[in-house]
């Protein structure tokens, strides 16, 4: 099977190419979901969030995003260690994933493919961009947070340019109709290459 990476900054619009994707009939495995989901079902995955952050790890049994987010986005050394514990469950659950599925080729949606090195097990990465505004703009909205939060998010991932130095396609996801023509354009070479 072969396996397309797709990543970006935040605020790119990684879910709104990958939503492009599956309307072309190439299942989509958004990995962020998936690792919330793991660490919500997960006993073994619970167990070690609640060693490293502690019982306020979780709330009722959910996992405490607010809590965890404010803790790793000042701290790298939690956040590498938290993606230690994760990452590896959700590698294996992707694996698992992509057996299931019948098509020319996967996507797998992950914020910080490069960052985790998981880019090594893609056949093809795809970087989506935008001008940094337009992420800001985009994220304000949609998560109601402070420039100040986003900026902590922006300096634990890769810029555009480092990310751009291994990708085989960039879409720039700025006015839709160009990302969606964009989209197409690179699903095309896909097949064309596989």
């Amino acid at each position: 099977m072969i396996i397309v990476g797709l990543t970006g900054g935040i605020g790119s619009g990684k879910t709104t190419v990958a939503k492009m994707f599956k309307k072309l009939g190439i299942p989509v495995y958004i990995a962020d979901k998936e690792a919330k989901k793991l660490m919500r079902r997960s006993k073994v995955i619970k167990r070690k969030l609640i060693e490293l952050f502690g019982d306020e790890a979780y709330k009722e049994g959910e996992l405490n995003k607010p809590f965890i987010a404010d803790r790793i986005f000042n701290d790298k050394s939690l956040l590498d260690k938290m993606n230690a514990i994760v990452h590896p469950r959700v590698a294996k659950h992707f694996k698992q994933w992509v057996d299931k599925q019948d098509a020319p080729y996967v996507i797998k949606e992950v914020a910080i493919l490069f960052e985790t090195g998981g880019y090594k097990q893609c056949d093809f990465v795809i970087t989506v961009t935008a001008p940094k505004g337009i992420k800001m703009t985009r994220l304000m909205q949609r998560d109601d947070t402070s420039e100040s939060k986003i900026e902590a998010i922006m300096k634990n991932q890769w810029t555009d340019d480092k990310r751009l130095n291994f990708t085989d396609f960039k879409i720039e996801n700025i006015n839709l109709e160009d990302t969606k023509s964009q989209v197409f354009d690179i699903h095309q070479q896909i097949l064309l290459k596989i």
